[in-house]
């Protein structure tokens, strides 16, 4: 089989392409330690801008996810306490990491990509008298009696609250909720128990409806198995987010069936910018190749080369004609 033989050069294009997707997906694990390396955003919940915005997260983004095993989860409340060594930490467009999770550990659920508003630790307990719990929260074979929230005044309480208004809590937490409209303008839990401990997560675009439903106004999401979603366990955290690549998942979502969204959650310039970045990947070679040839045939290599070519062209006409 020759080397100009169609199949052959498409069986040897296809593995060097296999060969590079494979590379940049190895060194994407290497580098964030969890596979898949990456995630297709598919709704707008955490969206800043109706026609998206580089640095945050729309939908149709590509989002790296890191393992949680490689860094602790630093969250909103942390991420602006002064007095906190995570104070100023940054992820996305807002203070504190965007983590990727399982409702209630669940499966069959699609995952969540919300960001961690704070996290409830577990202050006291007790044992249980005679099998009871009256005074706090049965939890895994232990009585809790408090919590604490880092990164805010409740240490120690047994109910939780706080008002992110930069004032009660060092963290303020607008809403983007109209004064005259229904709900609190900051984000603010009042006299919560909670079930259980974990993370509190709320999308940036979800005006303050945080999705364990502890805001006041709050409506919650709820898992397959019934029920709103409870803190997150560290268990179920999928990964932590990192940066984002966008517009690029618009591609996956635009063939996707089933219960995906497809693209009517992408904001429609990133779909203008995404076929300007296709047309540009396709331009670029077009223009390219003719520059690259215009500059190597005028190098003093490429004047060599053609002379030598014709020298050998000449000496093969001679022996033929011999």
């Amino acid at each position: 089989m020759s080397e100009s033989n169609p199949l052959r050069v498409l069986a040897r294009e296809l593995f060097l392409a296999i060969g590079m997707i494979s590379l940049i997906v190895i060194a994407m694990w290497a580098h964030t330690g969890s596979m898949p390396p990456l995630v297709v955003v598919e709704s707008n919940s955490m969206q800043h801008d109706s026609d998206g915005e580089i640095g945050t997260i729309d939908a149709g983004d590509l989002v790296l996810v890191h393992s949680p095993e490689k860094r602790n989860i630093v969250t909103f409340a942390e991420a602006t306490d002064p007095n906190n060594p995570n104070f100023g930490h940054e992820k996305l467009g807002m203070p504190g990491d965007v983590i990727v999770y399982k409702r209630n550990g669940e499966d069959s659920s699609t995952p969540i990509i919300h960001r961690a508003i704070f996290k409830v630790n577990i202050a006291r307990t007790t044992s249980q008298i005679d099998g009871n719990c009256n005074s706090g929260v049965e939890y895994q074979d232990q009585c809790i009696l408090s919590w604490s929230v880092p990164g805010t005044s409740q240490i120690d309480v047994e109910n939780i609250t706080v008002n992110f208004d930069g004032v009660d809590a060092p963290g303020d937490y607008n809403c983007k909720i109209e004064v005259m409209g229904h709900g609190d303008v900051k984000f603010r839990i009042e006299n919560w128990k909670p079930s259980q401990p974990g993370y509190v997560t709320l999308g940036d675009n979800n005006l303050c409806s945080d999705d364990q439903g502890v805001a006041k106004e709050s409506s919650g999401i709820s898992s397959n198995s019934g029920g709103l979603v409870k803190p997150v366990l560290d268990e179920w955290v999928i990964g932590i987010s990192g940066s984002e690549i966008p517009w690029l998942g618009s591609v996956k979502l635009l063939v996707s069936g089933g219960s995906s969204p497809g693209i009517s959650n992408v904001p429609g310039h990133s779909i203008m910018k995404l076929v300007a970045v296709i047309v540009l990947v396709l331009l670029i070679p077009m223009i390219w190749e003719p520059i690259v040839k215009r500059l190597l045939s005028n190098s003093p290599e490429m004047e060599q080369a053609e002379h030598e070519e014709a020298i050998a062209t000449v000496v093969s006409t001679i022996t033929e004609e011999e």
